[in-house]
C-alpha cells in the first residue's frame, strides 16, 4: 500500500506544476504570437496537452532519470533545497542558519502537520480540500446525470459503427460525447431542415473527435475536483477549451468543404438560440458543444469568445511546416517541466549538506546556550 505522505507529496508536486508549467505555457504562447504562428492553434493545442502529459508521467521519468543518472556521479544535486543548502554552506548568501533549515523543512513540516491533523493551518487545508472535493464531485455526478437525461432522451438517427447519431427536441444546440463504448453526436431536430446548419454542425463535431477532444474533456473534467482550489488548473482548462475550438474551426475550413461565411452565419444563428438555452444542457458535463453565448462578455462589455472566434476564421492563415514548429517549441517545455518537477521532489535521504547545515544549526543553538550561560554567571 502507498503510503499517505507520499500520496500528499505527490498531491503538492502536480498543484506546484500546473503552476510553473502554465508560466511556461503562457511564455511559449506570447513566443508564438509575436513569431508569425498566432493561428497555429492545432499546434498550440498539441503543445499544452503533451505538456499536461508530461506532468502526469513525469514521476515515471524522475524515477528513470535517477536510475540514469545512479552509477555517474553521487555528488550532483538536482533537488532545489539541496542546491540551495550547497550554495549556502558555499558562502553564496548570509542567513541564520537555524531559519534557513527551517525554510528548508516546512514543506516536510506542513506534510507532517496535515497527516496528523496537528494545527490550525493543516485543519484549514484539509477542510478546504475536502469542502472542495466534495462539491467538485457532485458537480460532476450531477452534470453526468444531466447528460445522460439529455441523451437517453433524443432518438436515434443514424449509426456508423461506434459512433452514434441522434436527434434532440431538448437542446439547440449540436454536441458530442461519449459512453464507455459508443460515441454520441446530438443535433437539434429542427436542424434536419436547415442543410447549410447541420453540415456545419456535423463537420464541426467529427472534427472533434478525430482531435480526441471529448477524451481530453473527460480527463479535465474528472480532474477537476481534486484541483478544486488551484486558479492554475481553471486557467488550463479554459485554454484548451478555446484552442480545441480555434483549432476545430481552422481544421474544418481548411477542408475546403464549407464556405467561411456558411460557417460564421452557422455560429452566430446557433449561438443566438443558446441564449434561451435550458439548465439541464449548460450544467450538463462531459461534452463539446458546437458553440455557446458568453453571458458575462455581454454584461461586463468585453469581447465575446465567439466574436474572437469569427474575427480568428476571417484572418486565419495556414502554418508552415507545423511539425517543426511543434518540436522546437516542445522540447524544451519537456525539458523544463521535467527540471521542475525534479527540483521540487522532497529529498529522500539527508544529504552530506543537510548533514553539515543540522551541524551548523546545533553549533548555534550552543553557542547561545553558553552565552545565556555566560550572561547568567556574570549577573551573580
Amino acid at each position: 500500500m502507498i503510503p499517505g505522505d507520499a500520496v500528499l507529496d505527490a498531491f503538492i508536486n502536480a498543484n506546484i506544476l500546473f503552476i510553473v508549467a502554465y508560466g511556461l505555457w503562457s511564455v511559449a504562447r506570447f513566443v508564438l504570437q509575436h513569431s508569425g504562428a498566432k493561428h497555429a492553434y492545432s499546434t498550440q493545442l498539441k503543445l499544452l496537452n503533451t505538456v499536461f502529459l508530461t506532468i502526469v508521467f513525469s514521476p515515471f521519468i524522475i524515477l528513470a532519470v535517477k536510475m540514469g543518472m545512479s552509477g555517474v556521479s553521487h555528488n550532483v544535486n538536482v533537488n532545489l533545497s539541496d542546491m540551495v543548502v550547497a550554495y549556502y554552506l558555499n558562502g553564496g548568501f548570509e542567513m541564520n542558519a537555524s531559519e534557513l533549515e527551517r525554510l528548508i523543512l516546512m514543506r516536510d513540516t506542513f506534510t507532517t502537520n496535515v497527516m496528523n491533523a496537528a494545527g490550525l493551518v493543516a485543519w484549514l487545508f484539509i477542510a478546504a480540500f475536502v469542502v472542495g472535493l466534495a462539491i467538485g464531485s457532485m458537480r460532476l455526478i450531477y452534470s453526468m446525470f444531466c447528460l445522460h437525461k439529455i441523451v437517453s432522451g433524443s432518438y436515434a438517427w443514424r449509426k456508423f459503427g461506434r459512433l452514434q447519431l441522434r436527434l434532440s427536441d431538448r437542446t439547440m444546440v449540436p454536441f458530442s460525447t461519449r459512453g464507455l463504448r459508443n460515441y454520441y453526436v446530438v443535433i437539434p431536430s429542427h436542424m434536419l431542415g436547415q442543410g447549410e446548419e447541420l453540415k456545419v454542425s456535423l463537420a464541426h463535431e467529427f472534427q472533434h473527435l478525430r482531435q480526441g477532444d471529448i477524451e481530453w474533456e473527460i480527463i479535465l473534467e474528472a480532474l477537476k475536483p481534486f484541483f478544486f482550489l488551484n486558479p492554475a488548473y481553471h486557467a488550463w482548462k479554459r485554454q484548451v477549451e478555446s484552442l480545441r475550438e480555434f483549432s476545430c474551426d481552422t481544421e474544418v475550413l481548411q477542408r475546403g468543404r464549407i464556405d467561411v461565411r456558411a460557417y460564421c452565419e452557422t455560429l452566430l444563428s446557433i449561438c443566438q438560440q443558446t441564449l434561451r438555452r435550458d439548465r439541464l444542457f449548460v450544467v450538463a458535463v462531459p461534452k463539446v458543444t458546437l458553440v455557446t453565448a458568453d453571458r458575462s462578455a455581454l454584461h461586463q462589455g468585453k469581447r465575446s469568445f465567439l466574436e474572437r472566434r469569427i474575427s480568428t476564421l476571417l484572418d486565419a492563415r495556414r502554418l508552415r511546416r507545423p511539425g517543426l514548429v511543434y518540436a522546437a517549441i516542445m522540447a524544451p517545455l519537456m525539458v523544463a517541466t521535467v527540471l521542475t518537477a525534479m527540483a521540487i521532489q522532497s529529498p529522500g535521504d539527508w544529504s552530506q549538506d543537510r548533514l553539515m547545515l543540522s551541524t551548523v544549526v546545533n553549533l548555534e543553538r550552543l553557542d547561545k546556550i553558553n552565552q545565556l550561560s555566560a550572561f547568567g554567571k556574570i549577573r551573580e
